[in-house]
């Protein structure tokens, strides 16, 4: 880690546009690579904070959309009508409720961008990386619509594993790293659509 710099031109450049974090740009990059968020769409963001993927998501599905977050971290309200958050675990089935609720329906789109605390200890945070994937699917399992597509971050350590998950659950799936991501980062996603009934 001694190579990374926190406020480096991807971090500015975030900055400039007036998001709320770098991940935002991540964001931008893949919905135009894969035309995941459209307008009128209603959108899940798991592990929303500080809210960069929420103004991302927000925008694409414009005023007809909804989009509503969720993060263990209190969010900063957006000021933008089309969104929502609350700070809840997305394993309480009372949170996933409310989710529910805010969105009028199904989800069209999850995004999770979900990260554990890391120890250092490669197996540990293996471990912890998996179980945030299945918990993800899980919430997938109750919120996704059957034609809806889910977004994923996943670090290199746990990615063989992961994937195979995701491919039980969904039958595509295609990993991609943004070229957004510092240098350094074991960060990669995954879009996965064509839900298994």
């Amino acid at each position: 880690m001694a190579n990374y710099v926190p406020k480096d031109s991807a971090y500015r450049a975030a900055r400039q546009a007036g998001y709320r974090s770098r991940a935002a740009l991540k964001l931008v990059e893949i919905n135009r690579k894969f035309r995941l968020l459209r307008p009128g769409m209603r959108v899940a963001d798991l592990g929303c904070w500080p809210g960069g993927w929420l103004q991302i998501a927000a925008a694409a599905v414009g005023p007809n959309g909804v989009v509503v977050g969720v993060d263990l971290e209190e969010v900063v309200d957006l000021g933008l009508a089309n969104v929502s958050t609350l700070a809840g675990d997305v394993r309480s089935a009372e949170t996933i409720a409310v989710i529910r609720a805010r969105l009028g329906g199904l989800a069209d789109v999850i995004l999770s961008d979900l990260a554990p605390k890391l120890t250092g200890i490669r197996d540990v945070d293996r471990a912890r990386q998996l179980a945030l994937c299945e918990t993800a699917l899980g919430f997938c399992a109750e919120v996704l619509s059957s034609r809806g597509a889910f977004l994923i971050k996943l670090f290199s350590d746990s990615e063989g594993e992961a994937s195979r998950l995701l491919r039980e659950r969904f039958r595509s799936v295609s990993a991609y790293r943004p070229g957004t991501t510092r240098k350094g980062s074991s960060e990669i996603y995954c879009l996965c659509t064509d839900p298994c009934s």
